[in-house]
């Protein structure tokens, strides 16, 4: 199954303060998040961002809150975004049907998200390179659940090229120059 641009929305699950320096490899999953994001900007494929409890876990991080600044965070409680009727409102307004995740931590919100969004019909999308855990094993198994509950595994580059689909316009060089 290929992923269209026309049909596609994008989630950036709770990258926050708090949390985010305990996350495995949290270095190369900014790098990796900061380039999808830009990607998929220039693609002009709709966010959605959250942040779990942003009392606690505060906000998203800065480098990320730079390159998705034109949208506001939904705050929740749960750990699926599903389960969160602002979310699922706004993500019903744009009326597409693959989801393209990216975030942390895998093992609990990217995963239940993933789940919930296969339950209600729409086509989950785990950029691999875009999630992660505080530990490498949850993340491991989180990914091995997600393919046994039939979620797409991609990984940024191979997603943005993708939703590019072909090579030699503006947007293709401009994709090109981020995976760099």
């Amino acid at each position: 199954m290929r992923i269209h641009q026309k049909n596609s929305v994008a989630v950036v699950v709770d990258i926050q303060e708090r949390l985010f320096p305990h996350i495995y490899e949290h270095k190369e999953l900014e790098q990796n998040c900061q380039i999808l994001l830009s990607g998929l900007q220039i693609l002009d494929i709709p966010l959605i961002v959250t942040e779990q409890y942003p009392k606690g876990l505060g906000p998203t991080i800065e480098s990320i809150q730079s390159v998705v600044s034109a949208y506001e965070a939904i705050d929740k409680m749960t750990f699926s975004c599903c389960a969160d009727e602002k979310f699922i409102k706004i993500l019903k307004k744009f009326g597409r049907h693959n989801v393209i995740l990216c975030g942390i931590e895998a093992h609990v919100c990217v995963l239940q998200t993933a789940i919930d969004l296969r339950e209600m019909g729409y086509q989950p999308v785990v950029v691999v390179d875009c999630v992660s855990s505080r530990k490498l094993k949850d993340k491991e198994v989180a990914l091995k659940r997600m393919q046994q509950e039939n979620v797409l595994l991609t990984s940024y580059e191979s997603i943005l090229f993708e939703l590019c689909t072909v090579a030699g316009t503006d947007t293709f060089k401009a994709i090109s120059r981020l995976v760099k």
